[in-house]
């Protein structure tokens, strides 16, 4: 027999059925990944969509958005849940900028994940092994020879006589932070004619100079992981005295999303930990000078680390 319910109780039900559809879609909501449009944005971007999706996170691609201040800002909106930042754009981000934090990779990390939860309830997850900064880096055959490693060696080298020509732009020989820092802090200083200032500040042109040895040259300013170094046969300098600021790859989310997904942090953690210095080189270099898809080198990359299954 069916009973009449109290017209209040009917109210109430029938709120609660008509809510649940909405909740449950909140539920499943996709998490929105977005990337800068550079190279690495693009890797990294597709590793941590690829990760979700294999552990049936849902996810909605955002990559190749924009510039730093494009997709920054649509993280803040909330129009993208997740994206791949680095560590020393925090110094500018968050107004912090003369910090001595930003020097050291772990220092950096924690002052940056501490300003950007408090001011944005932004979360800064576990970052790379890597340091995509400004750098000098030199031919294979003149580091070998002369025992080439870090830039107490190379300003050593230089400092006494041999025979060195840097391929940069001119912001990077010009700029308080950039090549006058390091030769302030690892004692040389280079000549007129032994640099080779090209216009515009593309690395991949100051690479291909040293490569091809252009007008006799034999180092380049670079970025840490860019991917033509090792496959042109240049070698980085080790910035021991930590002159430049640390860029390190890291996952930012927005607080609310972490919260509905709880394991994010879990899955991205040890993927980034893995993703060291010659790890990103090597694969940077698989889509810049061999033309592969992003995605299918980020595939590639988690299942033969055991990531994918």
């Amino acid at each position: 027999m069916l009973v009449s319910l109290p017209l209040i109780r009917r109210r109430r039900l029938l709120v609660g059925i008509s809510l649940l559809p909405g909740l449950a879609a909140h539920a499943h909501a996709p998490v929105r990944v977005g990337s800068k449009i550079d190279t690495e944005g693009k890797l990294l971007g597709h590793i941590m969509v690829l990760a979700l999706e294999a552990h049936h996170i849902n996810t909605e691609n955002k990559l190749s958005l924009g510039n730093t201040k494009i997709v920054r800002a649509a993280l803040l909106a909330g129009e993208i849940d997740l994206y791949p930042e680095y560590t020393g754009n925090a110094a500018f981000m968050l107004g912090a900028d003369h910090h001595k934090a930003w020097k050291d990779a772990r220092a950096g990390y924690e002052l940056a994940k501490k300003l950007d939860f408090e001011k944005n309830k932004i979360v800064w997850l576990e970052p790379a092994h890597a340091n995509n900064t400004w750098a000098i880096a030199v031919r294979k055959d003149l580091a070998t020879a002369h025992q080439l490693n870090t830039m107490d060696d190379l300003g050593r080298y230089i400092a006494k006589g041999g025979a060195f020509k840097l391929a940069a732009s001119a912001e990077f020989m010009e700029r308080a932070d950039a090549l006058p820092a390091f030769q302030a802090a690892y004692g040389f200083k280079l000549r007129a004619d032994q640099a080779l200032v090209l216009a515009g500040g593309d690395t991949a042109t100051t690479i291909k100079a040293a490569a091809e040895k252009t007008s006799g040259v034999n180092a380049a300013m670079a970025y840490g992981t860019d991917g033509p170094l090792a496959a042109l046969g240049l070698v980085v300098m080790e910035d021991t005295k930590s002159v430049q600021a640390v860029y390190a790859p890291a996952p930012l989310i927005r607080e609310s999303v972490l919260k509905r997904y709880p394991a994010i942090a879990t899955i991205l953690s040890p993927i980034f930990k893995s993703l060291d210095r010659p790890t990103l080189q090597m694969l940077n270099a698989r889509i810049q000078l061999e033309g592969q898809d992003p995605r299918k080198v980020a595939s590639a990359y988690l299942h033969s680390q055991g990531f994918l299954k």
